[in-house]
């Protein structure tokens, strides 16, 4: 069984570059994304920045697997914007990243080879000067209780590697909301188990369900 990738690199704010080739002016921005509503988002703002601007062109990709992408050349000739644009992002190493480079023609017309240059190096310039960081997934979950285990559950999430982002208790029962590295989640919610129940670990990769607990992945 592979190993779990859960950690990624993007951006930790949104940033901005400029690059003049032959009289053409291109404005590059560069912003951290979560999801295609977020790239719609940003790429309306700048719309709305530079609506004089004689093209839009953009690229994005998303998730871990980074399966999800789109490349646009916005009127522009095929092939010389939005996939070299896509290709910084690539070759930073780069996911949940959009990349919008705005080009206001200067008169002279760069070419095929021109334009694929320009626009590569416009997304360049904008993701040498962004602060890149990596990322970690985490794996949320809900733990609901019944109090005779509150001490052994509480105890169990501190050894257990979670991090308590909530909790709140009624008259009969609680609940707590945890976080831990995607990766760790299987052996963490095992030695959890473990804990709580006061059995071995080989115990409870068996066990099903312990009365009075229910853990619930958010």
């Amino acid at each position: 069984m592979g190993q779990i990738e859960d950690q990624y690199h993007t951006l930790a704010a949104p940033c901005t570059a400029e690059l003049r080739e032959r009289a053409s002016k291109f404005l590059a921005f560069a912003f951290p994304i979560t999801s295609e509503a977020d790239c719609q988002t940003s790429l309306d703002e700048v719309r709305k920045l530079h609506p004089k601007a004689t093209h839009h062109c953009y690229a994005w990709r998303l998730g871990m697997d980074k399966n999800r992408y789109r490349a646009n050349d916005d009127g522009e000739p095929g092939g010389t914007a939005g996939r070299p644009i896509l290709g910084q992002i690539d070759s930073f190493g780069l996911t949940n990243v959009l990349i919008v480079v705005v080009r206001y023609f200067g008169g002279t017309k760069l070419g095929a080879s021109g334009l694929i240059q320009a626009y590569k190096g416009s997304a360049a310039e904008v993701l040498q000067q962004a602060e890149i960081v990596e990322k970690t997934i985490e794996s949320l979950y809900r733990l609901t209780f019944h109090y005779a285990l509150m001490n052994n559950l509480m105890g169990a999430i501190k050894k257990a590697g979670f991090q308590l982002l909530k909790q709140e208790f009624t008259d009969d029962s609680g609940f707590v909301e945890v976080a831990i590295r995607k990766s760790e989640a299987d052996a963490a919610l095992l030695l959890l188990k473990a804990l709580t129940a006061g059995i071995h670990l080989e115990e409870a990769a068996v066990l099903e369900k312990i009365e009075g607990l229910e853990i619930v992945a958010l």
